[in-house]
């Protein structure tokens, strides 16, 4: 299969198809499938941007809750539910669990057993401290009390989502986990999907998807209680729907499509480098980039490239995600891609060099990095321990991954007794009075 994947010679100035790729990425576009585009023209008569679209639909659900989830399921997902139809049945689930293939049950169990040792290892726990006799000062760590998940369930089937997602919120102590999944083969009615959710003991999953959803989740309707917290990827409109609702609950982060640079010597094999640039650029949309100083393989990985994507079930897709989001980039050297990958601050970081780990101290922005000729980025997508929901759109300079630690909300307590009051009060009462907050100064000096 023949193909074009932009080649950029950036070693005598800086490669803007980096920025370009960039904008292209970024949520706040126009990354959305012609398909898209003529179903909005369908439902809403007229072609609304993708921020209209989730904003008619947010504001649709908080005032009518759940008519318009359904309306929006039938509408949008052609899912013709009552409102007892929406929550899956448990039934359900453990039918899906009895028909599931073993092997993958026993594998489920077993990333499980991977994530929850991971997650638990980076737990947060209470810090109490007691830095002069008579104060007691703690930071406190308590989970969440429910959280949304959402599963995507447009193109594929996404067990591993659900592992990803509930398995560090349970080992933070989550009570509460409510599963939205689109209802398609591929989402609520899936059988490996449900019978994830039950093999991880899993009983809220919904047959809903989109913006909806997560506006059900957010608001809270009769059939769905409101969360705390909405987590999980999705597409365009999922991620807008997240953005509008965010400040009524809160939520992992503004993703947009997913991204991975490969950063390669002379010492990386081609296949390898082009399994994984295909690997990324499979979810369509989705940006692979290789950046090299070692010239042949900018030839060496394009014709591996076009040898392994026709052997790809969604081959076409992934070509296109390559023309329009994939680069080949020949740089001066290790600093120069160094610093080229700080620049572009990917989701996904693979180091295929001879020695990685000095390279990787000399990146600080990427979201999730593996190391080595036999780390692939699809180790962390399925079983490692990490979870594979990470920022995207460059946000890595200042977001984190999802994990465990996700899940938990601080607080500080605080503890005095007479006599370090009788200490601090001074201190208190004279930036008080400085401030011109005497009520706050009087509650501490009434203590005398």
């Amino acid at each position: 299969m023949t193909f074009s994947i932009q080649r950029v010679d950036a070693r005598s100035g800086s490669a803007e198809i980096l920025q370009q790729l960039r904008d292209k990425l970024s949520p706040q576009g126009n990354v959305v499938s012609p398909r898209g585009r003529a179903l909005t023209e369908e439902v809403f008569g007229k072609p609304l941007t993708p921020a209209e679209v989730v904003q008619t639909i947010c504001d649709d659900v908080r005032r009518n809750g759940t008519p318009a989830l359904l309306r929006y399921s039938t509408s949008l997902d052609k899912a013709n539910l009552t409102a007892d139809q929406l929550r899956v049945p448990a039934d359900d689930l453990a039918a899906a669990h009895e028909a599931a293939d073993p092997k993958l049950i026993e594998t489920i169990g077993r990333i499980r057993d991977n994530i929850t040792t991971f997650q638990s290892a980076i737990l947060h726990t209470d810090v109490t401290i007691t830095p002069k006799p008579g104060v007691k000062l703690t930071q406190r760590y308590v989970p969440l009390r429910r959280v949304g998940v959402c599963v995507p369930g447009g193109a594929a089937a996404y067990p591993s989502t659900v592992l990803m997602t509930a398995v560090p919120a349970q080992v933070a102590g989550v009570k509460e986990i409510a599963v939205v999944a689109p209802p398609t083969p591929f989402g609520s009615y899936n059988v490996d999907m449900l019978a994830t959710c039950h093999e991880l003991g899993i009983t809220e999953v919904y047959r809903c998807g989109g913006a909806q959803a997560v506006a059900a989740m957010a608001y809270g309707c009769d059939v769905i209680p409101a969360v705390d917290k909405i987590v999980g990827p999705g597409n365009l409109f999922v991620a807008l729907a997240k953005k509008h609702v965010f400040g009524t609950v809160d939520i992992d982060s503004f993703a947009g499509p997913s991204e991975v640079i490969v950063i390669a010597d002379d010492t990386a094999r081609a296949d390898y480098i082009a399994a994984d640039l295909l690997a990324q650029a499979e979810h369509s949309p989705g940006s692979a980039i290789l950046i090299t100083w070692h010239e042949p393989l900018i030839e060496a990985v394009a014709a591996e490239l076009e040898k392994q994507v026709a052997l790809l079930q969604r081959s076409e897709l992934t070509v296109d995600s390559l023309e329009a989001f994939g680069a080949l980039i020949l740089v001066r050297d290790e600093a120069h891609a160094c610093a080229l990958t700080d620049q572009f601050a990917p989701e996904h970081l693979n180091i295929e060099t001879s020695a990685p780990d000095q390279m990787m101290a000399k990146i600080k922005n990427a979201g999730a990095a593996f190391l080595g000729h036999h780390t692939p980025v699809a180790i962390g997508d399925y079983a490692a321990g990490p979870s594979h929901v990470l920022p995207t759109g460059g946000t890595c300079t200042w977001a984190a991954g999802l994990s465990s630690n996700s899940f938990l909300r601080s607080g500080s307590i605080t503890e005095f007794t007479p006599a370090a009051l009788n200490q601090i009060a001074p201190d208190v009462v004279r930036l008080a009075e400085k401030e011109g907050l005497t009520a706050h100064a009087r509650s501490v000096t009434i203590r005398e």
